[in-house]
Formats: structure tokens, C-alpha cells, sequence
């Protein structure tokens, strides 16, 4: 497929979900990841706003702070990544199975390789903060687009 020419010209693809889902943490165990002065990261959903778009702090239907947002407008993680939680839903290359991870390996599972609906992680700009943890999981038909799905790119070495 033109998908899978473009990994093998570039090395980019979407990450794995296992991979997402470690550079989201950065070395955390907590469900939102670090930043200044919560080098551990944290479990409490009033701080969110300090690292992610999400409903409780986009802006009403209408305004002119509604919606999707230029990525770096929050505090990075400790691998200086930003927007891992909210703003938009990332595109994982995983396809989704809700039993995969009873089977799956320990390291750097890479997913179940059949299924329809591919995974997508982080939250976005109209969910609330429980769905931007960094263990929420939503999936969805690739062929489908919404202006609070993107993603990010990771290089094959």
C-alpha cells in the first residue's frame, strides 16, 4: 500500500501503541506525565491543564480558543515531547483488540497485525481529563478523519 512505500522510503511510520505509550510516560508510572515541579508526574486531574488541551480548559463551542491548538502551547514531557495528552487523538500503527495484551509480550508488543479499526491514544481538546490519561485506549476505522485526530511520527532505524 502507498502507506507502508512512504515507511520504506522515509523510515517514518506511526508508532507502535507500546512506543506511544512509552513516550507519553517519559519514565513515569502516574496517568499524566511529568513536567515543572511534578518530575514524578501526578494522578491529579487539576493539573492537567499544565500539560494538555482538554475540555476543561479549550474555550466554549464558538470562541476563538475552541479547538485544536499549535502544538508546544503546554509544558513538554521529560523526553520534551508535547501534546502527548489532549489537543488531539494520535494515530497508533496498531490494529485494536480488546484481548490482545492478555497474550501479547511483555516487551515492546507490536500489536495484533489483523483487525479493522486501528488504535488511537492521548485524548483530545473536547474530552474530559479522565480520557487523557496516559492509559486510555479508543480505536476507530482508519478511514475515518475528525478535526481531533493527528498524529505523530516515529523513524524506523
Amino acid at each position: 500500500s502507498g502507506s507502508t512505500s512512504f515507511m520504506y522510503l522515509t523510515g517514518l511510520r506511526l508508532p507502535t501503541e507500546a512506543e506511544w505509550e512509552y513516550a507519553y510516560r517519559a519514565g513515569t508510572t502516574t496517568a499524566f506525565h511529568s513536567f515543572p515541579g511534578y518530575t514524578s508526574g501526578t494522578n491529579d486531574d487539576t493539573l492537567l491543564g499544565n500539560i494538555a488541551w482538554y475540555s476543561g480548559n479549550n474555550g466554549a463551542s464558538g470562541s476563538s480558543t475552541y479547538g485544536t491548538k499549535a502544538v508546544g502551547g503546554k509544558f513538554a514531557n521529560a523526553l520534551g515531547l508535547h501534546d502527548m495528552s489532549g489537543n488531539v487523538w494520535e494515530w497508533c500503527q496498531d490494529r485494536y483488540s480488546s484481548t490482545y495484551y492478555a497474550s501479547s509480550p511483555l516487551t515492546n508488543p507490536t500489536g495484533p497485525t489483523t483487525g479493522t479499526n486501528r488504535l488511537l491514544r492521548g485524548g483530545d481538546w473536547n474530552y474530559s481529563s479522565d480520557i487523557c490519561r496516559a492509559s486510555e485506549r479508543h480505536y476507530n476505522s482508519p478511514d475515518n478523519f475528525y478535526n481531533r485526530y493527528g498524529f505523530r511520527v516515529a523513524r524506523t532505524p
